[in-house]
């Protein structure tokens, strides 16, 4: 069967969003509005997932829900054309995941890296909810039959179990699905990633060899969203760096991660090569080329710490957001599992 093209987006709200979540997720977010047919998914359920430690409780569940919507909309995201919403308004994502759960297999998610890593030595202590949220992600993008998701290097594992569950699944009911009117057999599409270009891997301004975290214990080492224009410029100039001028190359910045690092950040915030920005400053201090990017940085992002802040100053506006795009996306999610509880053989009110 024709499936429509559609591509799902989630993001978590474990709160301080910082410019690798921006340069990495939210930039494309805003371009692949202009094409592509989107859903944009606020993923509380997946936040609860580990300890609240992580999470912070409900207070800052809620709050961190609102300011990752803020993140969106601040940031050029048109609820109006696309779909913004969190993910706990829609219960079908839930009900799709206890289907999915019957159909996907321990030793897929036995494989799964992140939860090793997450979960660490003390895996017996760890949720159910952590070793199966790849389940619910596959859910989550199932439910609207999404066609295409843009993936990190650390969740292309989990896009590969989603398309496996959707094969299994059109596999193990085809009969029924075919009986259900649809000829192929296919009800479920097998999602591709989006590739949106390289991906902007931001490192911490304290240590160019770690990812920038909301985690790490210094806030000098991450520019949070919510950072006014006189923290952004002096986190800049407080960066990490080291004694030689910049390099003329791009080979130059192999072996000195806090300077690829702040170039990195320059070519992605000023959409341009590397190279490009290194035959500019290439062959000059640190201070004259953190000015710069100071400056940059200030421009592209007081704005969106600005529209947050006012935002977030009013929950009433932010929830209606939410809530009339939860409306829009349980109008896809409803027919899905309508139609799913049908092939399964649940029998459902009419």
């Amino acid at each position: 069967m024709p499936f429509v093209e559609r591509v799902f987006s989630g993001v978590q709200p474990t709160g301080n969003l910082h410019l690798g979540n921006y340069l990495g997720a939210i930039v494309n977010f805003v371009k692949m509005q202009e094409t592509h047919n989107c859903i944009y998914c606020v993923v509380d359920m997946h936040a609860i997932t580990q300890g609240v430690d992580v999470w912070g409780g409900p207070v800052e569940l809620a709050r961190n829900t609102r300011e990752v919507t803020a993140a969106f909309i601040a940031a050029g995201i048109d609820p109006k054309k696309h779909i913004v919403f969190n993910q706990s308004q829609v219960s079908g994502h839930a009900e799709l995941a206890w289907i999915f759960n019957c159909v996907a297999r321990m030793g897929w998610l036995g494989r799964m890296t992140q939860f090793k890593e997450k979960a660490g030595k003390d895996r017996e202590n760890a949720s159910v909810g952590l070793f199966d949220y790849p389940v619910l992600m596959a859910a989550d993008i199932l439910l609207y039959r999404a066609t295409h998701v843009p993936v990190g290097e650390d969740q292309k594992q989990h896009l590969e179990l989603s398309r496996d569950i959707a094969q299994k699944f059109n596999n193990d009911f085809g009969d029924s699905i075919r009986s259900q009117g649809t000829p192929d057999g296919l009800f479920f599409p097998l999602p591709e990633p989006l590739i949106t270009g390289p991906a902007t891997r931001v490192m911490s301004l304290r240590d160019g060899t770690k990812k920038m975290s909301k985690s790490d214990a210094s806030d000098n080492s991450r520019i949070n969203l919510t950072d006014d224009a006189d923290t952004i410029a002096q986190k800049i100039r407080k960066a990490k760096t080291d004694p030689e001028p910049l390099p003329t190359e791009e080979k130059g910045l192999e072996a000195r991660p806090e300077a690829d690092n702040l170039v990195g950040i320059f070519a992605a915030l000023s959409g341009r090569s590397k190279a490009d920005v290194l035959r500019e400053f290439g062959g000059g201090q640190f201070s004259s080329f953190k000015n710069a990017l100071a400056e940059l940085c200030v421009t592209k992002l007081a704005p969106i710490a600005g529209e947050m802040k006012r935002l977030v100053a009013d929950p009433g506006h932010i929830d209606s957001i939410l809530n009339e795009g939860s409306d829009r996306a349980r109008a896809i999610a409803d027919e899905t599992m309508k139609l799913s509880k049908d092939i399964v053989g649940f029998i459902r009110r009419r």
